[in-house]
């Protein structure tokens, strides 16, 4: 089976710049930011997002004029973290930004988070801390005329703390930045129904996603190299994973289809009695 060919897409857009002094720090790049999430063992996990800023530059995080805010893309009052799977992402803005430096992002929330569990709501309590932000070093370079695409990594799994036995949840979002001139991979896994599970692996780096409703699934912020994937899907059909996996930074790896063989069923043995008939 051919289990992997690389794209040609890179995830950077180059563009001329007019300035003949220095073209690389004059002028604006572009920016987008979006959300995605790793897998939980919830129906939904709600969350109230309010918008995104960055901090270029060195500014003083502590002066707010000197956060960028970008404009809220979002149109629902809440986003279900656990649809953000499978390539799948929530778009939360698009700025141009002076070239330079962004040295911060933060992910603004509200304090209406619930999550669902056999279809009964908990409220997520916020601690005060995160009221001014969920703050993220970054430190990405910023060169006039280049697109930049930043993914936040919301890892709903890790992020949800039970306290004790009390039956209430604590929302302490683990969240991690990163730059789409990192590593992906992305592919599609047959049939529908197996719905794997898809993890990659390269040392300590593991990410992990769902297949969508199409069987698509997108790896992404990985590190340059060749990772392990592996494909863990429903009861009912095998498990696969394909080695040594290449990863570019700046550009997707895309896999050939995979795949999923169903589980072989087990033929019963008769017994002594049932041989033969009488």
């Amino acid at each position: 089976m051919k289990n992997w060919i690389l794209g040609l897409a890179g995830l950077l857009a180059f563009a001329s710049c007019d300035s003949e002094d220095d073209p690389a720090m004059e002028g604006n790049a572009k920016v987008s930011v979006s959300l995605i999430d790793a897998p939980a063992d919830y129906d939904a996990v709600m969350i109230e997002v309010l918008g995104v800023e960055i901090l270029t530059n060195d500014d003083d995080e502590n002066d707010e004029s000197a956060w960028i805010t970008f404009d809220n893309e979002i149109s629902e009052d809440h986003l279900n973290l656990l649809s953000l799977v499978g390539g799948n992402e929530a778009d939360l803005g698009t700025e141009e930004i002076p070239a330079g430096e962004i040295t911060q992002i933060r992910l603004l929330l509200g304090d209406d988070n619930y999550l669902v569990i056999d279809e009964e709501e908990f409220e997520l309590t916020t601690p005060s801390a995160q009221q001014s932000g969920l703050k993220l070093q970054l430190n990405q370079e910023l060169l006039a005329g280049i697109q930049y695409k930043i993914v936040i990594d919301f890892d709903a799994a890790k992020s949800i703390v039970e306290a004790g036995n009390s039956g209430q949840y604590i929302l302490k979002p683990v969240l991690r930045v990163v730059a789409e001139e990192s590593a992906s991979i992305e592919g599609q896994v047959l049939p529908l129904e197996a719905d794997p599970l898809v993890i990659g692996i390269q040392g300590e780096d593991t990410v992990r996603t769902y297949t969508d409703d199409l069987g698509a699934f997108a790896l992404r912020g990985l590190q340059g190299g060749e990772y392990k994937v592996i494909f863990q899907p429903v009861e009912g059909y095998e498990a696969d994973t394909l080695y040594n996996v290449p990863t570019v930074e700046g550009e997707v790896t895309i896999l050939d289809p995979v795949e999923l063989e169903l589980t072989p069923v087990e033929e019963e043995t008769p017994t002594e009695g049932e041989e033969g008939g009488e």
